[in-house]
């Protein structure tokens, strides 16, 4: 009997893999990338029918691994943390302070499994570990103890360092691990962010046999990063409560307009101004200048305040809008977006209305990222499909861009929007093109980061790098200027209708 089109095609697939094909996935996979390199071709066709491949994560990581040309079979030098280095920066994430509720959540309920917990910062050092002696030992053969430093390029792809590197819960099951010592081993791991800051603290691991795993554990392990998380909150809304207990009498000597803020910016106590949730502080803090231009507020001088500041305002902010850049402040400003650190991403204007930086969060480095590869400007449909493929998610895309024009003013302008024209605006990535948001899975950042690392476009500011060539090829085209419409055209907002935005 004749089959139709629909009962013919190939089934989706809805279990997951074995460890069996794991391991064949992962030996394909390397002898293939060992023949590129080689240049013996040729290659079998990625998209055979019936053809297993890596998840993207998986890939991914193994695909820098091997451009760092890190050895399946051996790693790299493990690196190791003293007692007194451990105990400080135990200290520093503020995880000693969840502990007790993390062994609660964690090690009770999976009752006999056999399996290890793992604590690790954000740098990837394992802070605690913690489970069954007979697993401890055989985790110590393969260097997964207290005081490693437990990060891709050390070690492999695993559990902890792909979470920290995606930001968000993942599984590294068997032979998707890089190093072939670790395929007996299963990892799930999920970030941890201080709920004051945004910033990425740390990550929970659990590690078992990849015999015995279970499936429930990494929404179990993602559930316990969430509870770490309302400890944390629940931890610094009592140190503000303390704050404001001091601040209150002290505010009511101060002459003028004055606030209380916490060192992250939150306020505690305020008078004679409109409620402000939270100060922009720059990453190191602010320094030692006696007075600073606060985004919000304008210049302000500020004083230390027990485990904040006290902050008044040298000019009263208007409703009209002062304490954000005005048009005339941002000519000739400088402002530089850095994201080398895939886990701080800092904004750093420069200017006539003063000098100031501060954290970005993941969603407004995506968004300043386009709009600095992108100066022609973009409409909020064009953004839309950019960050999430979708070009009627245009509500988010404004609201987010009414969130960055808040204290950025006049250096950003709309329809279309885009930088002023008299910004400029340098990006520092880092080293790999790979390495560029790498939790970022938004369509144009993925097509920016091919872009760069094939060489057919940079970043704005940067100097142009020479393409990777095999021995023997001739030498490259210069690159494109960052700016140029022929290097934007290929990896930002695709082009569409000319007609202007109709709301800012």
């Amino acid at each position: 009997m004749r089959q139709t089109g629909r009962q013919s095609r190939r089934p989706e697939r809805r279990t997951p893999p074995t460890a069996a094909e794991l391991a064949r996935v992962h030996e394909r996979t390397l002898a293939e990338a060992a023949a590129r390199e080689l240049a013996q071709p040729p290659f079998p066709d990625p998209a055979a029918p019936g053809r297993l491949e890596p998840r993207p994560e998986i890939g991914d990581s193994w695909a820098r691994l091997r451009r760092l040309g890190l050895d399946p079979d051996a790693g790299a030098a493990a690196v190791h943390l003293g007692p007194a280095e451990i105990e400080q920066r135990r200290r520093a994430s503020g995880l000693d302070a969840v502990m007790p509720v993390l062994r609660d959540t964690l090690l009770e309920p999976v009752g006999q499994t056999p399996l290890i917990l793992a604590i690790a910062d954000a740098e990837g050092h394992v802070l605690w570990q913690e489970g069954e002696r007979g697993l401890r030992r055989s985790a110590d053969r393969i260097g997964f103890l207290t005081g490693a430093r437990w990060i891709e390029e050390s070690v492999g792809t695993n559990g902890i360092a792909v979470a920290l590197r995606a930001q968000r819960p993942m599984h590294v099951h068997s032979a998707e691990h890089y190093l072939r010592s670790h395929h007996s081993w299963t990892c799930v791991a999920a970030p941890v962010h201080d709920p004051g800051t945004g910033r990425l603290v740390g990550a929970i691991n659990l590690s078992g046999p990849a015999r015995s795993i279970r499936p429930y554990l990494l929404q179990l392990t993602a559930t316990a990063a969430r509870l770490a998380e309302t400890e944390l909150r629940a931890h610094r809304l009592e140190a503000l409560n303390q704050l404001r207990t001091l601040a209150a009498p002290m505010l009511a000597r101060v002459a003028g307009p004055a606030l209380v803020v916490d060192a992250a910016g939150w306020t505690a106590a305020a008078a004679g101004l409109p409620p402000l949730g939270r100060l922009r502080v720059p990453v190191d803090g602010w320094g030692a200048a006696a007075v600073h231009w606060v985004p919000g507020l304008g210049e302000c001088a500020l004083e230390p305040l027990a485990d904040g500041w006290l902050v008044r305002p040298v000019r009263p902010p208007e409703t009209d809008g002062s304490g954000t850049v005005t048009a005339e402040q941002a000519e000739g400003a400088r402002l530089r977006l850095d994201l080398r650190r895939h886990d701080r991403p800092e904004l750093t204007v420069q200017g006539a209305a003063g000098s100031w930086s501060h954290p970005l969060s993941p969603r407004h480095a995506e968004l300043l990222l386009l709009l600095a590869t992108g100066r022609e400007g973009s409409t909020a449909a064009q953004l839309a499909e950019a960050l999430f493929g979708d070009p009627g998610r245009t509500v988010t895309v404004r609201a987010e861009l009414s969130r960055l024009r808040r204290y950025l003013g006049g250096l950003l302008a709309h329809r279309p929007y885009r930088f002023a024209e008299s910004v400029l605006v340098t990006v520092d990535g880092p080293e790999d093109p790979y390495d560029l948001l790498p939790a970022s899975s938004a369509p144009a950042v993925r097509r920016l980061r091919a872009g760069l690392a094939a060489g057919t476009v940079r970043l704005p500011g940067t100097a142009s790098v020479p393409q990777p060539r095999a021995p023997g090829d001739a030498p490259t085209a210069p690159q494109p200027p960052a700016s140029s419409a022929a290097s934007w055209s290929s990896v930002g907002p695709q082009a569409r209708s000319a007609s202007p935005e109709t709301s800012a």
